[in-house]
C-alpha cells in the first residue's frame, strides 16, 4: 500500500471502532475539505451508506456557497443532516461584527455554546426533510456521547494535543493535560458514564494527504477552494467576517497540490485566514478547551 492507502484504512478502522463502541455517535460536518473527506471516508468504511448523522453548527454567518453546497450533498448521497444553532445569541445580536461582542466571544456564542447544547439535545436541533428538501425540527433530543471530528495534528498546534479519541468532560471542557497514552495503535474507547468523547480519525493526515486524496478519489469539494479569476482563494473555511482568502492562482485540485509540493506556504499556516485565531492571544486553544472543535 502506498502513504494514502495505509492513511484511509488507518481512517477507516478508526471509524468503524468508533461506531461499534459509543451507543450515541454522530459526526461534525464543518462543510470544508477535512470533514468532507472524512465523509467520504465514512461511506467507504460503511459500504456507501452512512449509518451516522451529521451534526452542523450553523452560525448564520457562513458564506452562502458552503451552505448551497451542504445541502446539494445531503440531497445526493441521502445523509442524515442535522443543524443547531444559538438562536438567543443570533437574535439578541450577540455577534460580530454586527452586534457588540468581539470575535471570540462571537465564536463562544455561536459556535462553542451552539455546539455543546446542540450535542446535548438541550436546545432545539432541525433535520432536513429528503422529500422537501428542507429542515424541519428534530424530535429525537438523544445527547451525543461520541462525536467524530475532521481535525488534523498539522493544522493547528492545540489539535496536535489531541488523541484519535479524546475524552471530555459532561460540559465538553478538554483537559489537555489528562489524554489517554495511544501506543501501537492500542486506543481507550472505555470511559466512565457521562464523558463525552471527541473521535479524530484524520489526526495523523496532512494538509497535502487530503488534497493528494481529494484527488486521486475525485471529491467533490467547494468552488471557494479554488481561485475564480480573482487572484484569491480560501485555504481554510469559516465565517465570512473572519475569514479571508489567500493569494494564489490555483484554480482546481492539481494547482492546488503543485503549490503545496513547491513550498508556496511552507512559511504561512493553514488558517492565517482566520482571524479570531489571532484574537486575544491563542484564542483558538482557550475556544477548544472550552468544546470548539
Amino acid at each position: 500500500m502506498d502513504h494514502l492507502d495505509k492513511l484511509e484504512a488507518q481512517s477507516v478502522y478508526i471509524l468503524r471502532e468508533a461506531y461499534r463502541e459509543f451507543r450515541s455517535i454522530c459526526m461534525l460536518w464543518s462543510i470544508g475539505k477535512d470533514s468532507t473527506v472524512l465523509l467520504w471516508l465514512a461511506r467507504k468504511a460503511f459500504f456507501g451508506h452512512v449509518p451516522i448523522p451529521l451534526v452542523h453548527v450553523d452560525t448564520h454567518f457562513k458564506i452562502p456557497e458552503m451552505i448551497e453546497y451542504r445541502d446539494r450533498l445531503t440531497q445526493e448521497w441521502k445523509l442524515t443532516m442535522i443543524y443547531g444553532e444559538n438562536e438567543e445569541a443570533l437574535k439578541n445580536k450577540r455577534t460580530f461584527p454586527d452586534g457588540n461582542v468581539g470575535r471570540i466571544e462571537c465564536c463562544k456564542e455561536l459556535k462553542s455554546e451552539a455546539l455543546k447544547h446542540t450535542l446535548s439535545g438541550e436546545w432545539p436541533r432541525y433535520i432536513m426533510d429528503h422529500t422537501t428538501g428542507k429542515y424541519i425540527p428534530d424530535n429525537n433530543t438523544d445527547k451525543y456521547t461520541g462525536v467524530i471530528v475532521g481535525v488534523r495534528a498539522d493544522e493547528e498546534g492545540s489539535r496536535s494535543k489531541e488523541r484519535y479519541f479524546s475524552p471530555r468532560d459532561k460540559e465538553n471542557d478538554w483537559d489537555v493535560g489528562d489524554q489517554p497514552p495511544e501506543f501501537w495503535n492500542q486506543y481507550k474507547t472505555d470511559f466512565a458514564p457521562g464523558t463525552h468523547v471527541r473521535i479524530h480519525p484524520l489526526l495523523d493526515w496532512t494538509e497535502l494527504n487530503i488534497w493528494e486524496y481529494i484527488q486521486r478519489e475525485n471529491i467533490p469539494v467547494t468552488s471557494l477552494y479554488f481561485d475564480r479569476g480573482e487572484g484569491k482563494r480560501y485555504r481554510s473555511l469559516g465565517c465570512y467576517p473572519c475569514t479571508l482568502p489567500v493569494e494564489s492562482n490555483a484554480k482546481d485540485v492539481e494547482d492546488i497540490i503543485e503549490e503545496l509540493v513547491s513550498g508556496k506556504f511552507a512559511n504561512i499556516a493553514e488558517r492565517s485566514g482566520r482571524a479570531q485565531d489571532k484574537d486575544g492571544g491563542g484564542g483558538l486553544e482557550e475556544l477548544r478547551r472550552d468544546g470548539y472543535m
